[in-house]
């Protein structure tokens, strides 16, 4: 599940703006702003639901609206993911850098000398 996602998104009970359309909104501009990216898991209905205390239902409305939209997807069983980014160089990136980790912690490394050795290819390239 993305915390990310939950760690950004509210609603506003006195908004103008209905609750399924805010979700909705705020989903859209944490996938252009870079916070969500193509292939990041959201939470599950239920999930979402709890977090924002709403009806499931309501957060039902906004992922169909959004896979509708072709901003998400939905995997069967899998879950839901974004489907489509404004970032698809942002994307490549973080997955390069994701791998990069991976294989560095493989190698042993602890997280502070994975980043000097960023920083260091950054300066050397």
């Amino acid at each position: 599940m993305s915390s990310s996602l939950l760690d950004h998104l509210t609603v506003d009970p006195a908004s103008d703006r209905p609750p399924f359309e805010q979700v909705r909104l705020r989903v859209i501009e944490l996938i252009a702003d870079g916070t969500l990216l193509t292939g990041d898991r959201l939470p599950t209905v239920r999930a979402l639901a709890a977090h924002l205390d709403l009806a499931p239902n309501t957060v039902a409305k906004t992922y169909r609206e959004l896979e509708a939209a072709g901003v998400i997807e939905t995997r069967g069983r899998s879950g839901s993911f974004v489907k489509a980014g404004r970032h698809d160089a942002h994307d490549a990136g973080f997955t390069a850098a994701s791998t990069y980790v991976e294989t560095a912690r493989d190698l042993g490394l602890d997280d502070e000398t994975i980043v000097a050795l960023v920083q260091r290819a950054v300066r050397a390239t």
